[in-house]
């Protein structure tokens, strides 16, 4: 939030400089992003009034210009303005003067001509970019007057970056009293007492009617007949609003947006002429259209909160009014708006519509349910200064706001939590600079909250205000009393770390991607499956909770080609959403390679990466565990070249090359390797056992055994290693052959065989017995012969 320091001290005025000001608010909370002044340094600039411009005598572009500057006698000044002329009110910097960029004005002749002083156009003095002319002052500007002065250009530009808890504090009246809180100050109040009413003002009176309480608790209106089209904003008004961040308008709707500015209700006007019969709070109706201030038409979505007349919406409840009733240059008789509107109505209903409104800003955070009775009035006072008119009495429809929340609140707990000693009358100072009420009984006491502060709902809360308007630089540095201790980590339990270090080790990056993805994404890996959407989602393509990995990676693989990379390696430790329950959002391991398989070199041939290496990646990660990799199929993955993935008999994930299908559909000239596996299953690991180390040597064995070409080699392997005989130590195959020699429908497995006796060198006829043995088991169990 934007705003000036002037008018914040118009309502509290500390004792402190700018910048004491800003390091106060920042350390309560209130973080002061920037602080700026409104114009650059420059002096002995004044209100001027031109008595008369005539014709240079030696230049047709020029004028001689008499200039009252509030001195003794006029002074000619010599000027080149087209738009200078005898009886403008302009700036004019006398001899002497500084201005930005180091410019002197000094006494000079102009085409043989004296000139004493120089008349200023905005640019001159950085005020603007507009250089057209001079500046242009009202008519009433008082002559002699310094510009800083006239123009209140001796302030600062305070920029605030808020908490969404802090609602409260998007208003100047809000600001003032945290302001007042830290300090000690006083607040001058705002003048929010009732307007006189006119009876006749109110006929015919408007209906109010809330169709949706839930959403709208609350709405006062008022009509105000008979205001002044011509009525000009007034500039005290128009700079206050400016250096808020908002322009001027008309004068109607500059008030409204000054109290929205001042006390933090935004509010909203009608022109009654263009209302058709009463005033509706209701719920958008399908299929309606409303055509908004921005000239952005648009279609009203199902759940969206409407301002209405008898035909036709008039406008997007706390969000942005409409075309059609907008107030203009001709209206006599308004009526204001001004209305609670809870967050749970607004969370989300502005950025729908891409829109970002101060007051959809406001409503989303929560605003003052008493506001808008206070509003009302201050916003008819201003009105009827500027504009004249005759203000109706105020129609209130709906509820009286909530009672404040009453808090319990121990003074022990809050010394405890704080670690410092704070006394009771400290603690309840603080309190009643917050506008807390409370009732001190015994050792507990009960706090009041006041509407505004629907931050506070726990003790905590008020224990953290206590800390905050102490000071949080101010809490002295106590080292935690604790039990120190190392955790306890399982044998049989892999580490996070430990897994990502495997990982980096190979060569992969570690990922962070949102939970929140587009429904397009998920539907595209597990299509058929129930998503979870998100009520309020940050953005159209962000609208559900991920059930995998992949969507994640396989964007970031898009995101890093478009950026020229072409060697890649991705992995994500993240948790998936599947719904409810105890395992609804299981923690995963994924990742993805996609590119060469090795970085480029002299001695080898480049080739793309592919199932086998990522599978061998896997095995390194899964030691000393041995995966049982089986196939199967996966939606996002390619039928041939997928394999479902399991640990001590236990579904574990998936490994597989990206579906043909999304390969095209995501424009990638090769499919990446991608894995996911569950992380409980991932994690745990089997002790190793001890074996004894050999002192014999070991003997190889290789034998080819045909099979039916159909059989799964990994079966064969799984089955072999539980009925080895002891001195096999090992046994892997190391080539497959089909053609000439191996019938048809059959192929050939060639597996090298270590045979090896921890106690002695083995013999010919034991080493030709165990060969035997192992190819009787082949022979019988998977139909093998030995190839010749």
């Amino acid at each position: 939030m934007q705003f000036s320091e002037a008018w914040l001290r118009s309502l509290v005025n500390p004792k402190l400089d700018t910048g004491q000001l800003c390091h106060l608010m920042t350390m309560a909370g209130l973080e002061v992003e920037d602080a700026v002044a409104v114009a650059p340094a420059f002096s002995h600039v004044v209100v001027a009034e031109i008595l008369s411009a005539d014709k240079h005598p030696n230049a047709d572009r020029l004028q001689v210009c008499t200039v009252d500057a509030g001195g003794d006698q006029p002074l000619q000044v010599v000027c080149g303005a087209p738009n200078a002329r005898a009886g403008l009110k302009t700036v004019c910097a006398t001899v002497g003067a500084e201005l930005p960029n180091d410019f002197k004005i000094k006494q000079a002749k102009v085409r043989g001509v004296e000139s004493f002083g120089m008349l200023c156009s905005a640019k001159e003095l950085a005020l603007s970019d507009a250089a057209e002319g001079i500046m242009e002052l009202p008519a009433d500007a008082p002559v002699g007057q310094p510009l800083r002065q006239y123009l209140d250009l001796d302030d600062q530009l305070i920029t605030i970056k808020m908490t969404p808890n802090r609602g409260d504090c998007l208003s100047i009246r809000g600001i003032a009293r945290e302001v007042a809180a830290i300090s000690g100050s006083a607040v001058h109040p705002v003048d929010c007492s009732p307007v006189a009413v006119d009876a006749e003002a109110a006929v015919p009176a408007v209906a109010v009617a809330i169709e949706a309480p839930a959403g709208c608790p609350i709405y006062c209106g008022r009509l105000v007949r008979g205001i002044d089209p011509a009525a000009k904003t007034p500039d005290w008004m128009v700079r206050r609003l400016q250096r808020g961040g908002v322009r001027a308008i008309h004068p109607v709707v500059d008030v409204t947006n000054y109290v929205m500015l001042e006390l933090g209700e935004p509010m909203h006007a009608f022109d009654i002429a263009k209302v058709a019969g009463g005033i509706r709070v209701r719920a958008a109706q399908p299929g309606e259209k409303l055509a908004l201030l921005n000239e952005q038409t648009v279609e009203i979505k199902e759940g969206t909160l409407v301002i209405a007349d008898d035909r036709a919406a008039l406008a997007l409840a706390g969000i942005m009014g409409g075309a059609a009733s907008a107030v203009s240059d001709t209206t006599v008789d308004i009526f204001l708006e001004a209305a609670h509107f809870t967050p749970d109505a607004l969370a989300g209903r502005a950025r729908a519509y891409g829109l970002a409104t101060d007051s959809s800003h406001r409503f989303e955070r929560g605003v003052d349910p008493a506001l808008p009775a206070l509003a009302i009035e201050r916003a008819t006072r201003l009105i009827v200064d500027i504009c004249g008119g005759q203000a109706g009495p105020v129609t209130v429809a709906g509820g009286e706001p909530a009672q404040a929340p009453s808090i319990e609140f121990r003074p022990a707990r809050a010394r405890r939590l704080l670690g410092m000693d704070v006394t009771e009358a400290e603690m309840c100072a603080t309190f009643v600079r917050l506008g807390l009420d409370l009732e001190a009984e015994g050792h507990d006491w009960q706090v009041s909250v006041p509407s505004y502060r629907f931050d506070l709902a726990t003790e905590v809360d008020l224990i953290e205000e206590i800390a905050r308007i102490k000071g949080y630089d101010n809490l002295p540095a106590v080292l935690p009393v604790a039990v120190a201790g190392m955790p306890a980590q399982p044998e049989g339990q892999r580490g996070r770390v430990e897994i990502r270090q495997r990982l980096m080790d190979l060569g992969y990056q570690e990922v962070i991607t949102y939970s929140f993805i587009d429904a397009k994404q998920q539907a595209m890996v597990a299509p058929g499956e129930a998503q979870i959407e998100l009520v309020n989602p940050i953005a159209s393509q962000m609208g559900v909770m991920r059930g995998s990995l992949m969507p994640g990676l396989l964007a970031t693989l898009r995101h890093n080609l478009n950026h020229g990379q072409d060697r890649i390696r991705l992995f994500e430790l993240g948790r998936c959403f599947l719904g409810t329950g105890a395992d609804a959002q299981p923690l995963r391991l994924g990742g993805l390679a996609y590119g060469p398989a090795h970085p480029e070199q002299w001695g080898e041939a480049a080739r793309a990466v592919d199932f086998f290496d990522v599978k061998g990646d896997l095995e390194v990660i899964l030691n000393p565990a041995a995966g049982e990799f089986a196939k199967g199929e996966h939606p996002a993955l390619h039928p041939g070249q997928s394999a479902r993935v399991a640990l001590d008999g236990r579904p574990a994930g998936w490994l597989g090359a990206l579906h043909p299908r999304l390969v095209q559909q995501l424009n990638l000239s090769r499919a990446p390797i991608l894995f996911e596996f569950d992380w409980d299953i991932l994690a745990a690991r089997p002790l190793p056992n001890y074996r004894t180390v050999s002192r014999f040597p070991a003997v190889r064995r290789d034998i080819a055994v045909v099979v039916d070409a159909g059989l799964a080699v990994g079966a064969i392997l799984a089955a072999v290693q539980t009925a080895l005989p002891a001195l096999v130590t090992e046994i892997a195959l190391f080539d497959v052959y089909q053609g000439k020699g191996v019938p048809d429908g059959k192929k050939s497995l060639a597996f090298k065989m270590l045979l090896q006796d921890t106690e002695k060198t083995l013999t010919d006829v034991e080493i030709e017995k165990t060969v035997s043995e192992v190819l009787a088991y082949l022979a019988e169990r998977f139909g093998a012969t030995l190839r010749s």
